[in-house]
């Protein structure tokens, strides 16, 4: 006969986890985009004002260097990412670092779509970084700043050298607005609206580097760039795309709710205190799961564990006992009690990875609802344990 434990007392007031889009600010509701310009171009002149305006709001607020240059571009991170790999990437061999699906994406675009010869793959199984002391930075480099679906993150910029010939091209989708970056470091940086600000999702950033723009002016690469990817115009920089004449038409509601969004983070205290955020969600997770036998981090390094795209494995033995199959299949059925009872949806593990749990800790959670989360984790793994006993 099986028991099923009692239900927690207390309900997560937003049961919002998912890692992408990721849970609206705090108070957000529908009246924040009323002031959106919908109905006019975006070339308009009140069009391009709120256009601009994210990309000086997200300069201030970043503390990019004045010599660097932002812009919004198509599709997502992912967009901005392969619009950095098109255009820059040739003239010298490249190091492309993967210990998570995202990263791994690089390798085929690198590998098996632009076809570039000199390439070296460094990976890591997930849970791990690759030895970071064994990256060339005579080559240009191309990584993920946090693995957002291993919950593993590089732990500083300091393995990345000061003086360096090729370019760090860096997926910091996950880590913008949650960590400090080193700029200097940095030469090209891609992120979406939709991770740490809670933005809507479509639309990318792209932050460049002096190094990455002289770049762009000198090389032209050998295979057809679709327009959506063109960030030069008679092999000088265009210019009017880093204040606000976007490739392509942009929602300008997804504009207005990441005004918002910045605007909010300005509110609370700017990236420190959006970094400080991050932390003390990571830090709910970390007691938690310091006093509960069944689950661990998937990160194996504390100094490299992620604080937004937090990642737990189950290691109960009773389901080390299950086969693979198995295993996938109870931690599925964790996740869906969760979304049964309404207090934990989206924190299935990523389809690639191993089974377990993946639980946003950005800056728009707040750490209450993860301390009303984690009763429930234990009574819906208690559940399905007893269940299938």
């Amino acid at each position: 006969m099986t028991t099923t434990p009692p239900r927690p007392a207390r309900r997560p007031a937003n049961p919002l986890f998912s890692s992408g889009p990721c849970t609206k600010r705090p108070g957000w509701s529908a009246d924040a985009l009323k002031d959106a310009c919908l109905g006019r171009s975006h070339r308009s002149k009140a069009g391009k004002a709120r256009i601009k305006a994210v990309l000086d709001q997200s300069r201030t607020l970043l503390g990019l260097p004045d010599d660097y240059r932002i812009a919004i571009v198509p599709a997502s991170d992912t967009g901005a990412v392969e619009m950095a790999l098109w255009s820059l990437l040739g003239p010298r061999e490249v190091d492309v670092l993967a210990w998570e699906s995202f990263g791994q994406g690089w390798v085929t675009d690198i590998v098996k779509q632009l076809k570039l010869e000199g390439v070296r793959t460094l990976k890591a199984d997930y849970g791990a970084l690759p030895d970071l002391g064994e990256v060339d930075f005579a080559r240009d480099v191309v990584f993920t700043w946090n693995g957002t679906t291993s919950g593993v993150c590089v732990p500083n910029g300091d393995w990345i050298a000061d003086e360096r010939d090729g370019l760090t091209i860096c997926d910091a989708t996950s880590a913008v607005f949650a960590f400090d970056l080193p700029w200097d470091k940095l030469d090209v940086t891609t992120y979406s609206w939709q991770k740490v600000l809670g933005g809507e999702a479509a639309h990318g950033m792209l932050i460049l580097s002096p190094r990455a723009l002289a770049r762009l002016e000198s090389h032209q690469p050998s295979w057809p760039m679709p327009k959506v990817f063109r960030m030069t115009k008679g092999g000088k920089l265009d210019e009017a795309l880093f204040t606000g004449a976007t490739i392509n038409t942009p929602s300008m509601l997804c504009v207005e709710d990441a005004l918002d969004a910045l605007q909010w983070v300005a509110s609370v205290g700017g990236l420190p205190e959006m970094v400080a955020r991050a932390k003390r969600n990571l830090g709910v997770l970390e007691t938690w799961v310091a006093a509960t036998p069944w689950v661990d981090f998937l990160a194996e390094d504390a100094a490299s564990r992620s604080p937004t795209s937090v990642c737990l494995k189950i290691v109960d033995p009773w389901f080390a006992g299950l086969d693979a199959d198995a295993q996938a299949a109870t931690a599925k059925k964790i996740g869906a009690a969760l979304e049964a009872e309404g207090v934990g949806l989206d924190v299935d593990a990523y389809r690639d990875a191993p089974p377990g749990f993946r639980i946003w800790c950005g800056g728009t959670v707040e750490e209450s609802d993860l301390a009303s989360l984690t009763p429930w984790l234990d009574w819906a793994f208690e559940t399905v344990k007893n269940s299938d006993a």
